[in-house]
């Protein structure tokens, strides 16, 4: 099974930066390991849905945002760590949520909760005013 653990996250202010890590072990049933795997990031603020963040193809040669953040966060990926960030700047309060990281077997995985398959337990970000 592949084990995904998010940290980074915290209290910050508006306008303040985070930069959240997700750590991969293990892998895939298939024998996948991470660096085979496309990733991406949703987040979940209390009450709303799981929502898309981004994702990175397997080489990290392309990245995808949702309009909410893009421009503001970048995301990549160190496969030679095993690790998946999220580098966030310009934090609102309206990025306030639990944040999650995720493997995909596709290609180019989308907003759909089903295009992926693993999911870590999320890691807390608060931005205040």
């Amino acid at each position: 099974q592949v084990h995904l653990v998010e940290s980074g996250g915290g209290l910050v202010q508006a306008g303040g930066s985070l930069r959240l890590s997700c750590v991969a072990s293990g892998r895939a049933a298939s024998g996948r390991t991470f660096s085979a795997y496309a990733m991406g990031w949703f987040r979940q603020a209390p009450g709303k849905q799981r929502d898309y963040v981004a994702s990175i193809t397997w080489n990290g040669g392309n990245t995808y945002y949702a309009d909410s953040v893009k421009g503001r966060f970048t995301i990549s990926r160190d496969n030679a760590k095993n690790t998946l960030y999220l580098q966030a700047n310009s934090l609102k309060p309206e990025d306030t949520a639990v944040y999650f990281c995720a493997s995909s077997p596709l290609v180019r995985p989308g907003a759909l909760l089903n295009q992926y398959d693993y999911w870590g337990q999320g890691t807390q970000v608060i931005v205040s005013s």
